[in-house]
């Protein structure tokens, strides 16, 4: 009887809780490598490419500023008479200059040659046909002072305020028309596109 109160005993008795297993999480051993790229892009992807303006471009750009040049040599006159040694400064294109004067008609064979050989011709780039308008219109605004002189006639009276105002004027057109022809020369030989002001809006319209 007693073995069997111990029996009943032991299995109404309640049984020992399972021990919890530890959690074990497991993570991956990659490493991510924090080193940059050794790629490098290519100087021609990340620079703008230059193309430099071929030589016979630039020559012919330069000879289109000569022609206004030339024809506003008049209005240097009372500043070479007023000081003689500036006229060392155009001295070494005098031969150049005396063939040009030796050729009838060359000043208006040159404007029409210029404009229509070069402005008006497709083959040329634009960088020439530009540098050529400029030229021609530069020509143009340079034959207004003539126009003006002889419908003013300020030295009628032999001498006077018109005649100082006209040789100030002379002056002043021959100084801005150097002043043109050394910015448009020096540009052209650097490869770069000179603006003229008053003339360079006027040029690009007529391309």
């Amino acid at each position: 009887m007693a073995s069997l109160c111990l029996s009943i005993h032991q299995t109404l008795k309640p049984s020992a809780a399972p021990r919890a297993r530890p959690l074990s999480l497991s993570f991956p051993t990659s490493t991510i490598s924090l080193r940059p790229s050794t790629r490098r892009l290519s100087t021609s992807t990340t620079r703008a490419s230059y193309t430099p303006t071929p030589a016979t471009e630039r020559v012919i750009s330069i000879a289109s500023y000569a022609l206004p040049f030339f024809n506003s040599l008049q209005y240097g006159r009372f500043l070479f008479a007023q000081y003689p040694r500036l006229g060392l400064l155009v001295e070494p294109i005098f031969p150049l200059l005396n063939l040009y004067r030796s050729v009838p008609g060359a000043s208006f064979v040159a404007f029409f040659g210029l404009y229509l050989g070069v402005v008006r011709n497709t083959s040329f780039s634009r960088y020439v046909r530009f540098n050529a308008m400029q030229a021609v219109t530069l020509d143009v605004l340079l034959a207004v002072p003539v126009l003006l002189t002889r419908i003013l006639d300020p030295g009628h009276g032999g001498g006077g305020f018109g005649m100082k105002a006209m040789m100030w004027g002379h002056t002043g057109v021959f100084v801005f028309s150097f002043m043109c022809f050394v910015y448009g020369v020096v540009s052209c030989l650097v490869g770069k596109t000179p603006y003229i002001p008053l003339v360079a809006d006027a040029a690009g319209r007529q391309l």
